[in-house]
């Protein structure tokens, strides 16, 4: 859909939202008296930031380059390379004069291109590091609810006559816009981040330096179609208010080019070929009738087509297979998700030209595949990639919580969802820029964008959630917010949906809204009328459910078909807490703070969540303590943390991964909620701030290693599970228990297991109901061999002869109460074993390292070293080098037996090789140099 085109006019000053109270039980949580803060749509602001390669220290270091001005040339776009902001209350000036050339601004703070106020602020220094501690109470709200000045000068090169224009999205929450003195929009018009504008100034723009200013205005998304956080993390006091997306200035000439786009149709299942249509619309913006030429390329295809176009006429050309053979695509390079081929990407490149010279240009990379999502016969969604059914695997993707955008710091993200095995993220609002979606073009990650819950997107159809239903101003920013992304994120082969509802679904008249401007955008793959499995008149049933759970249930409780168990499409679920590593923890909270965490299970927790809901670790804390004994101190709450989190984590992915090839309501998709967190976090991720991996990370990776042998808790049968496109046959499966000490008590193997490609076989292992001698806390060390004996993959639990029990009458929307632990308590007696550890580090390309590191079990005790955590440390020892990608980790090793582990990471001082710091439940700790 093109963006609102708006002419220099007067414009009557205003904000079109009435005030709206705040509002009562939310979907994740029943809180009161507490307004969500508001996010930013995941179109990240920058503050300018460039997370620093995150090195050694993976603390994202922004910061705001200097507000100097961009020269435009014609036929060219210029984003404006950041603004100078200060709040209205500090300048008295009358808006003409803020907004001309030469007006000083002195006092004034530095932001980035994307930025909202509160980054920009915090680059300045204003208020010191709001992920430490408490200290965001420190910063006060109230110098956020009046508006603030962004201003930002450029000049433009006058080689010929054309056109200049503004244009713009992300203003968070409204603004009123000024060039050179002169307003051209109002916030009244300029509303709601998703919403995309161009604004035509060629009759302001002078010679020399001009200046563009936007009086942006306060935000709360419980009254703005803008962003906001629920009960992820403590909201930043400024709500995101501030412009979060580019503001570009382009020169045109008399004829401008604009939603230039692909179609693409493949033949599916066969793959032999595709159909391309290219679409895109012209507007003449001169007083006279031209004749234009409209050429270029779509992949392998040549374009050309003459058009004559009236004074103002705007219109879109089309060209299809039936005019241009070139279109029609024998053999297609077709793109894949990660692990199922490659992610091949063409290109469109268009060009118009009148009398001969160029207007404007377009550019715009598409890959072509094909998505389907029908809703299987036990009304879950199952979705289909170039027509091959794929288990959707993921995680929430969350951005910072100021909305500042890395593209270093992003790109590990990214990397790390590889290397966990997930296939998916969801975008629950919080919309990235077109830079993330470009990096999961090319990693292969598939995502599901939408509209976020329990705020103003969701006021028509729950009111009590999120604030009074929409008026007619509403209805329009949603549709053109709708509009705006869907030309932004077509042509990603990465997107696989959007969610139109979250919690709740749109009614008629928004969904209707919805759909209108989704068909104007040729948008091809499914709409999903709601996470929660609520349905919409129009489209219909969801195919999705959202049945938590969101805090603590044992491991056991994803084998059960009901609930959040393993069945269907689950788009958020999760055992909650998270607890970092010692390393994290240490960065993150004072000494006092550590203190609380451990001894004081009821006692709220800053870093959780502002959700009364969410808002301690009692639940998380009490299993714990039931299962693994109570904590001794810090380091022995962390340690049993891991293996908890480990343990449950790799048991979600484990149930979904097993029920997905089920003849009875298979499982389809799961989210594991979340990726990572916006912030210092204490729950709801599998990576944390700092690029840290603790026990939720590599019980994921584990789960979903490509050939993969695992334990189902529900019957307690050794199931292979194969993600591979090609069959693995002769396979020899086995089990072997084992008491805390070491003693064996139980070995069997089956022989000759074959796997299908992208298949699950139960194989006829069984573990005993009883064996005799067998301890009440024991080890079940499960291996898969080939027909050489070579071992292909370990996985190792922690059982008990006692079972969690669960009180599923008394389940909440959040979890379901467990009223007996199982016994793991036997761990606490295995002896410590010092490992032999050899390690070294080489730099393998420019900027790049691979550590080896040899584990070695000396055999000095019969009992195993149980979940041994190896890291890199800086020279000194004492900072974990970050980001980093292990080729395994939290192994498990018995007497004489040995490991190699790699990892890549970044050559942080060549000079200086890292230590590796081996630890974990009953490895001895040691740090040893690895150069």
């Amino acid at each position: 859909m093109p963006p609102q085109l708006d002419r220099v006019s007067p414009c009557r000053p205003g904000h079109p939202f009435p005030c709206i109270p705040a509002g009562g039980p939310s979907h994740r949580e029943s809180w009161t008296g507490r307004a969500v803060v508001a996010s930013l749509l995941g179109l990240l602001v920058v503050l300018a930031p460039a997370l620093t390669p995150v090195g050694s220290t993976a603390r994202p270091a922004y910061g705001a380059p200097a507000a100097a001005a961009v020269s435009v040339g014609d036929d060219s776009a210029r984003a404006l390379a950041g603004f100078m902001i200060q709040s209205t209350a500090r300048v008295k000036d009358p808006a003409a004069e803020v907004s001309s050339p030469g007006y000083p601004t002195k006092g004034w703070y530095q932001a980035g291109p994307r930025s909202t106020v509160l980054a920009a602020l915090l680059a300045a220094g204003v208020h010191p590091d709001p992920f430490h501690s408490t200290n965001q109470k420190l910063i006060p709200a109230a110098d956020f609810t009046v508006p603030w000045w962004y201003r930002s000068d450029f000049s433009v090169d006058d080689g010929r006559t054309g056109r200049t224009h503004l244009d713009f999205s992300g203003v968070t929450s409204a603004a009123d816009v000024y060039v050179n003195g002169r307003r051209i929009s109002t916030a009244k018009k300029v509303a709601g981040t998703y919403t995309r504008h161009e604004l035509d100034i060629t009759d302001l723009i002078r010679p020399g330096t001009n200046t563009v200013a936007f009086r942006v205005q306060p935000n709360d998304p419980r009254k703005h179609l803008t962003v906001g956080w629920l009960d992820w993390l403590q909201p930043p006091p400024d709500r995101n208010m501030g412009i979060v997306r580019d503001v570009v200035v382009r020169r045109t000439g008399p004829v401008v080019l604009r939603d230039a786009h692909v179609v693409t149709d493949l033949a599916v299942p066969s793959l032999a070929s595709a159909d391309l249509t290219v679409k895109a619309r012209l507007r003449n913006d001169s007083p006279g009738t031209v004749t234009v030429l409209l050429s270029g390329t779509a992949g392998p295809a040549q374009l050309s087509r003459r058009v004559t176009l009236a004074p103002g006429e705007s219109r879109t050309v089309v060209f299809s297979p039936a005019d241009h053979p070139g279109l029609h695509v024998p053999s297609p390079r077709v793109w894949w998700p990660a692990g199922m081929g490659g992610q091949p990407l063409y290109d469109l490149d268009l060009a118009v030209a009148v009398d001969g010279v160029t207007s404007d240009t377009a550019h715009t990379p598409f890959g072509i595949r094909d998505v389907q999502a029908p809703i299987n016969a036990d009304g879950a969604r199952q979705y289909r990639i170039n027509g091959r059914p794929l288990l959707i695997k993921g995680a929430g993707w969350s951005p910072d919580e100021f909305l500042r955008w890395d593209p270093t710091y992003a790109e590990d993200r990214l990397r790390y969802v590889r290397d966990l095995g997930l296939n998916t993220l969801r975008l629950e609002g919080h919309l990235e820029p077109d830079e993330f979606f470009d990096l999961a073009d090319r990693y292969g990650i598939l995502t599901i964008a939408g509209w976020e819950c329990c705020n103003k997107w969701e006021g028509e159809v729950n009111p009590a959630e999120s604030g009074e239903k929409w008026d007619a101003a509403d209805h329009a920013v949603a549709q053109a917010s709708m509009a705006a992304e869907a030309a932004r994120l077509r042509h990603h082969p990465s997107v696989i949906s959007f969610l139109i509802g979250s919690d709740a679904a749109p009614n008629a008249k928004i969904e209707s809204g919805y759909l209108k401007a989704l068909r104007a955008a040729d948008w091809k793959v499914p709409v999903i009328p709601s996470a929660s499995g609520k349905p919409t008149p129009v489209t219909g049933r969801s195919g999705m459910r959202m049945t938590g759970p969101y805090d603590w249930v044992p491991p056991g409780y994803w084998y059960d078909k009901r609930e959040g168990g393993a069945t269907g499409f689950n788009s958020e679920t999760s055992a909650g807490p998270s607890i970092p590593t010692l390393d994290t923890l240490r960065r993150m909270l004072t000494p006092g703070e550590l203190e609380t965490l451990w001894k004081q299970p009821a006692a709220p927790q800053f870093h959780r969540s502002p959700s009364p809901t969410f808002s301690t670790l009692e639940l998380y804390n009490a299993a714990l303590a039931g299962r693994y004994g109570r904590p001794k101190d810090l380091g022995d709450y962390v340690r049993k943390a891991q293996l908890a989190q480990y343990e449950n984590v790799r048991a979600q992915f484990e149930a979904y991964s097993r029920n997905a090839k089920d003849t009875t309501a298979p499982a389809t998709g799961v989210i594991y909620w979340m990726l990572n967190s916006g912030w210092t976090s204490l729950h709801w991720q599998l990576i944390d701030r700092y690029l840290d991996q603790n026990g939720a990370y590599f019980g994921a990776k584990k789960a979903n290693e490509p050939l993969h042998v695992q334990y189902g808790y529900d019957n307690r049968k050794v199931s292979i599970v194969n993600d591979r496109a090609t069959a693995a046959s002769g396979l020899n499966a086995r089990v072997t228990l084992f008491n805390p000490d070491g003693t064996e008590k139980y070995d069997r193997t089956v022989t000759g297991v074959d796997v299908a490609a992208r298949g699950v076989t139960t194989t006829s292992l069984t573990l005993p109901a009883t064996v005799p001698g067998l301890a009440k806390t024991y080890l079940a060390r499960l291996s898969l061999t080939d027909t050489t004996g070579r071992e292909l993959d370990r996985n190792v639990y922690w059982l008990s002869t006692r079972n969690d029990v669960l009180d599923y009458a008394k389940t909440d929307w959040y979890y379901t109460p467990t009223t007996s632990y199982a016994d793991l308590t036997g761990l606490t007696s295995m002896p410590q074993v010092a490992l032999d550890v050899t390690a070294g580090t080489k730099v393998t390309r420019a900027g790049t390292s691979t550590t080896t590191v040899t584990l070695r079990h000396p055999g000095t005790t019969k009992a195993p070293v149980l979940l041994t955590d190896v890291d890199l440390v800086s020279a000194d020892g004492s900072t974990p080098q970050l980001p980093i990608r292990w080729s395994d980790n939290h192994i498990s090793l018995w007497p004489g037996e040995s490991v190699t582990l790699v990892a890549s990471h970044r050559t942080v001082d060549p000079g200086r090789t890292p230590r590796v710091r081996v630890s974990g439940w009953n490895a001895r700790a040691v740090t040893v140099p690895s150069g």
